[in-house]
Protein backbone atom coordinates (compact mmCIF):
# COMPACT_ATOMS: atom_id res chain seq x y z
CA UNK A 1 0.00 0.00 0.00
CA UNK A 2 1.22 3.49 -0.88
CA UNK A 3 2.07 5.21 2.42
CA UNK A 4 1.27 8.91 2.85
CA UNK A 5 1.61 11.57 5.55
CA UNK A 6 -0.38 14.80 5.50
CA UNK A 7 0.80 18.11 6.97
CA UNK A 8 -1.88 20.61 7.97
CA UNK A 9 -2.38 23.95 9.72
CA UNK A 10 -6.13 24.51 9.81
CA UNK A 11 -9.59 23.05 9.40
CA UNK A 12 -8.47 20.13 7.29
CA UNK A 13 -11.14 19.92 4.59
CA UNK A 14 -8.59 18.75 2.01
CA UNK A 15 -7.33 16.19 4.52
CA UNK A 16 -10.91 15.00 5.03
CA UNK A 17 -11.32 14.54 1.29
CA UNK A 18 -8.20 12.35 1.19
CA UNK A 19 -9.44 10.36 4.19
CA UNK A 20 -12.79 9.81 2.49
CA UNK A 21 -11.22 8.95 -0.88
CA UNK A 22 -8.97 6.40 0.79
CA UNK A 23 -11.74 4.91 2.92
CA UNK A 24 -14.08 4.61 -0.06
CA UNK A 25 -11.44 2.91 -2.19
CA UNK A 26 -11.01 5.77 -4.68
CA UNK A 27 -7.38 6.27 -3.65
CA UNK A 28 -4.99 3.32 -3.20
CA UNK A 29 -3.23 4.88 -0.22
CA UNK A 30 -2.90 4.54 3.52
CA UNK A 31 -2.56 7.78 5.49
CA UNK A 32 0.03 6.86 8.11
CA UNK A 33 0.18 10.11 10.04
CA UNK A 34 -1.17 13.66 10.17
CA UNK A 35 1.05 16.42 11.54
CA UNK A 36 -0.04 19.96 12.36
CA UNK A 37 2.26 22.90 13.06
CA UNK A 38 -0.34 24.58 15.31
CA UNK A 39 -3.53 23.52 17.13
CA UNK A 40 -5.95 22.66 14.33
CA UNK A 41 -9.28 20.94 13.83
CA UNK A 42 -7.59 18.80 11.20
CA UNK A 43 -6.00 16.82 14.04
CA UNK A 44 -9.46 15.89 15.30
CA UNK A 45 -10.45 14.77 11.80
CA UNK A 46 -7.45 12.45 11.74
CA UNK A 47 -8.16 11.06 15.21
CA UNK A 48 -11.79 10.36 14.29
CA UNK A 49 -10.53 8.37 11.32
CA UNK A 50 -8.12 6.39 13.48
CA UNK A 51 -5.04 8.05 12.01
CA UNK A 52 -2.14 8.98 14.32
CA UNK A 53 -2.22 12.77 14.71
CA UNK A 54 0.63 14.83 16.13
CA UNK A 55 1.08 18.51 16.95
CA UNK A 56 4.61 19.69 16.17
CA UNK A 57 4.26 23.29 17.26
CA UNK A 58 6.06 26.11 15.47
CA UNK A 59 6.46 27.94 18.76
CA UNK A 60 7.92 24.95 20.59
CA UNK A 61 10.29 23.99 17.77
CA UNK A 62 11.26 27.48 16.65
CA UNK A 63 14.15 27.28 14.24
CA UNK A 64 14.02 23.49 13.89
CA UNK A 65 10.43 22.77 12.91
CA UNK A 66 11.38 20.92 9.73
CA UNK A 67 13.77 18.65 11.60
CA UNK A 68 11.14 17.91 14.25
CA UNK A 69 8.62 17.03 11.54
CA UNK A 70 11.14 14.73 9.86
CA UNK A 71 11.70 12.97 13.19
CA UNK A 72 7.95 12.32 13.39
CA UNK A 73 7.68 11.18 9.78
CA UNK A 74 10.70 8.91 9.62
CA UNK A 75 12.34 8.45 6.25
CA UNK A 76 10.43 5.65 4.52
CA UNK A 77 7.06 7.10 3.54
CA UNK A 78 6.12 7.24 -0.12
CA UNK A 79 4.67 10.76 -0.20
CA UNK A 80 4.25 13.79 2.04
CA UNK A 81 1.23 15.98 1.24
CA UNK A 82 1.01 19.62 2.34
CA UNK A 83 -2.72 20.35 2.54
CA UNK A 84 -3.21 23.85 3.89
CA UNK A 85 0.18 23.71 5.64
CA UNK A 86 1.45 27.24 6.31
CA UNK A 87 5.02 26.68 7.50
CA UNK A 88 7.96 26.53 5.09
CA UNK A 89 9.92 23.28 5.11
CA UNK A 90 13.70 23.59 5.10
CA UNK A 91 16.82 21.54 5.42
CA UNK A 92 17.23 17.77 5.47
CA UNK A 93 13.56 16.87 5.01
CA UNK A 94 13.76 18.29 1.49
CA UNK A 95 16.65 15.95 0.69
CA UNK A 96 15.16 12.86 2.31
CA UNK A 97 11.86 13.36 0.48
CA UNK A 98 13.22 14.95 -2.70
CA UNK A 99 10.42 15.01 -5.31
CA UNK A 100 8.11 13.24 -2.84
CA UNK A 101 6.61 16.29 -1.10
CA UNK A 102 3.70 18.04 -2.78
CA UNK A 103 1.89 21.24 -1.89
CA UNK A 104 -1.55 22.51 -2.80
CA UNK A 105 -1.61 26.26 -3.54
CA UNK A 106 -4.90 28.16 -4.10
CA UNK A 107 -3.85 30.00 -7.27
CA UNK A 108 -2.27 29.32 -10.64
CA UNK A 109 1.45 29.22 -9.85
CA UNK A 110 3.65 31.14 -10.68
CA UNK A 111 1.03 33.87 -10.23
CA UNK A 112 -0.14 34.97 -6.77
CA UNK A 113 2.26 32.81 -4.81
CA UNK A 114 5.40 33.04 -2.72
CA UNK A 115 6.08 34.34 0.79
CA UNK A 116 3.01 35.72 2.54
CA UNK A 117 0.57 34.51 -0.11
CA UNK A 118 -1.86 32.12 1.54
CA UNK A 119 -5.55 31.80 2.33
CA UNK A 120 -7.81 34.74 1.61
CA UNK A 121 -4.78 36.95 0.86
CA UNK A 122 -4.34 35.04 -2.39
CA UNK A 123 -7.94 35.45 -3.49
CA UNK A 124 -8.00 39.14 -2.56
CA UNK A 125 -4.89 39.72 -4.65
CA UNK A 126 -6.44 37.87 -7.59
CA UNK A 127 -9.59 40.02 -7.44
CA UNK A 128 -7.68 43.25 -6.90
CA UNK A 129 -5.49 42.54 -9.93
CA UNK A 130 -8.53 41.93 -12.11
CA UNK A 131 -7.56 38.62 -13.67
CA UNK A 132 -10.33 36.62 -15.32
CA UNK A 133 -9.31 33.12 -14.18
CA UNK A 134 -7.74 31.63 -11.10
CA UNK A 135 -7.59 28.12 -9.73
CA UNK A 136 -5.26 25.86 -7.81
CA UNK A 137 -1.88 24.22 -8.30
CA UNK A 138 -0.32 21.04 -6.99
CA UNK A 139 3.46 21.33 -7.15
CA UNK A 140 6.58 19.60 -5.91
CA UNK A 141 8.08 21.26 -2.82
CA UNK A 142 11.65 22.48 -3.18
CA UNK A 143 13.84 24.98 -1.33
CA UNK A 144 11.78 27.97 -2.45
CA UNK A 145 8.24 29.07 -1.60
CA UNK A 146 5.79 27.77 -4.22
CA UNK A 147 8.67 27.45 -6.70
CA UNK A 148 8.78 23.68 -7.30
CA UNK A 149 7.82 21.89 -10.52
CA UNK A 150 4.10 21.90 -11.27
CA UNK A 151 2.29 18.55 -11.17
CA UNK A 152 -1.14 19.79 -12.27
CA UNK A 153 -3.49 22.76 -12.18
CA UNK A 154 -7.24 23.31 -12.27
CA UNK A 155 -8.85 26.54 -13.46
CA UNK A 156 -11.95 28.44 -12.32
CA UNK A 157 -13.43 31.70 -13.63
CA UNK A 158 -13.25 34.89 -11.59
CA UNK A 159 -16.60 36.68 -11.70
CA UNK A 160 -17.07 40.48 -11.49
CA UNK A 161 -19.06 40.18 -8.25
CA UNK A 162 -16.66 37.74 -6.56
CA UNK A 163 -15.43 38.35 -3.05
CA UNK A 164 -12.33 36.61 -1.67
CA UNK A 165 -14.69 34.29 0.19
CA UNK A 166 -16.81 33.29 -2.82
CA UNK A 167 -13.73 32.76 -4.97
CA UNK A 168 -12.11 30.71 -2.22
CA UNK A 169 -15.13 28.42 -1.96
CA UNK A 170 -15.26 27.84 -5.72
CA UNK A 171 -11.56 27.03 -5.80
CA UNK A 172 -11.95 24.73 -2.78
CA UNK A 173 -14.13 22.45 -4.87
CA UNK A 174 -11.36 22.15 -7.46
CA UNK A 175 -8.69 21.68 -4.79
CA UNK A 176 -10.33 18.45 -3.66
CA UNK A 177 -10.21 17.09 -7.21
CA UNK A 178 -6.68 18.32 -7.88
CA UNK A 179 -5.21 16.87 -4.71
CA UNK A 180 -6.92 13.51 -5.17
CA UNK A 181 -5.74 13.32 -8.78
CA UNK A 182 -2.16 14.24 -7.88
CA UNK A 183 -1.93 11.72 -5.05
CA UNK A 184 -3.38 9.04 -7.33
CA UNK A 185 -0.75 9.76 -9.99
CA UNK A 186 2.02 9.33 -7.42
CA UNK A 187 0.44 6.20 -5.95
CA UNK A 188 0.16 4.65 -9.41
CA UNK A 189 3.81 5.43 -10.19
CA UNK A 190 2.87 7.77 -13.02
CA UNK A 191 4.95 10.79 -11.98
CA UNK A 192 8.47 11.37 -13.26
CA UNK A 193 10.37 14.50 -12.26
CA UNK A 194 13.32 15.72 -14.32
CA UNK A 195 14.67 19.09 -13.27
CA UNK A 196 11.86 21.64 -13.55
CA UNK A 197 9.59 19.30 -15.50
CA UNK A 198 7.00 16.81 -14.30
CA UNK A 199 6.08 14.10 -16.78
CA UNK A 200 2.95 11.97 -16.52
CA UNK A 201 3.66 8.36 -17.46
Amino acid sequence: MFRVAVLVSGNGTNLQHLIDASGEGRLPIRIEKVIADRPAYALERAQKAGIPAVLVSRSTHRGRLSDAILEELGEDLDLVVLAGFLSILKGRILEVYRNRIINLHPALVPAFCGPGMYGLKVHKAVIDYGVKVSGCTVHIVDEGTDTGPIVLQRVVPVYPDDTPETLQERIHQEEYKALEEAVRLFAEGRIKVEGRKVYLL
